[in-house]
């Protein structure tokens, strides 16, 4: 073996998490693995599952499952359903074993299947640990598949262009064999519903008795804009994006007003208050 393939080599194992996951080819060629199997640490998969708050409710799918341990605990433990997908056999016969004997196999299921086609958009909450080129490819897939306020935990690598909602870090002595430190890292994002655009917003009476414009631009997690008003433009402060969830601030009438709201679609509806205190009142917007 050459320099170069040592090199490669070194760096890919250095990298970890290192799960058996395929990489997109064309529909005639299977998948390929992207390093060797090694699975998280049994206090992270508790961790992970806690910092997104999942329950009975929801419906977790983890991409890349290994042994199925994430899965697993999140029905025997928390109480969601849900299934793993990765292309090891022998892992998920293994997974799916484990499942029966636990008690959960009505809740926990575990197929061969390349994660890139895998449907998603039962998921209510994905899982990762994956080698961070494989998390990066799946942007696309995640935003476009998923509905949105569906929770994302990404094990040590995170989404690029992405905000986390939260975020943790532990130390724990099992990582460094992966990869040569003991840091550990959890990401959870959000999907955002899609927001960008020209909205036509009605206040009320006493904010504007005319339609207001809303300006939004969008960078996936990220929102900005402006509202323009009497023939001007006013920027929009503090705006967040949280699932559907939309709020932000505007200076309105020598005052600022705190907007809550939520989007579906191509419709908002929400609340609108002084930021000082007062009564609610109604506002929407639609595209």
């Amino acid at each position: 073996m050459n320099f170069r393939a040592v090199l490669a080599a070194a760096l890919l194992l250095a990298l970890g998490p290192l799960l058996l996951v395929p990489v997109p080819h064309a529909a005639d060629k299977a998948p390929v693995d992207a390093g060797p199997y090694v699975p998280s640490p049994s206090s992270v998969v508790s961790d992970m599952l806690t910092l997104a708050a999942v329950g009975p409710q929801d419906f977790v799918i983890d991409l890349g499952s290994g042994d199925g341990r994430i899965v697993l605990t999140a029905a025997k433990v928390f109480g969601a359903r849900g299934f793993g997908v990765d292309i090891n056999e022998k892992l998920v016969k293994e997974a799916n074993e484990s499942a029966r004997l636990q008690g959960v196999a009505d809740r926990a299921i575990f197929t061969i299947q390349d994660l890139f086609k895998t449907d998603i958009s039962k998921a209510t909450v994905v899982t990762m640990y994956l080698l961070p080129n494989t998390v990066n490819m799946l942007k696309d897939k995640l935003l476009n598949e998923l509905r949105p306020g569906t929770r994302i935990l990404s094990h040590d690598y995170p989404l690029s262009g992405w905000l986390p909602e939260q975020y943790r870090q532990f130390d724990l002595e099992d990582k460094v064999a992966i990869s040569g430190v003991s840091t550990t890292l959890i990401y959870l994002y959000v999907v955002p519903a899609k927001a960008e655009g020209a909205w036509t917003a009605r206040l009320p009476a006493t904010l504007s008795k005319e339609p207001v414009r809303l300006n939004l631009k969008q960078q996936i997690t990220r929102i900005s804009g402006a509202a323009r008003i009497g023939g001007k433009e006013v920027l929009l402060e503090e705006a967040r994006l949280r699932g559907e969830r939309f709020s932000f601030k505007l200076a309105l009438n020598g005052r600022m007003w705190d907007f809550t709201g939520t989007v579906k679609g191509g419709a908002m509806e929400g609340t609108v208050a002084d930021v000082g205190g007062g009564t609610k009142a109604a506002w929407s917007a639609t595209k």
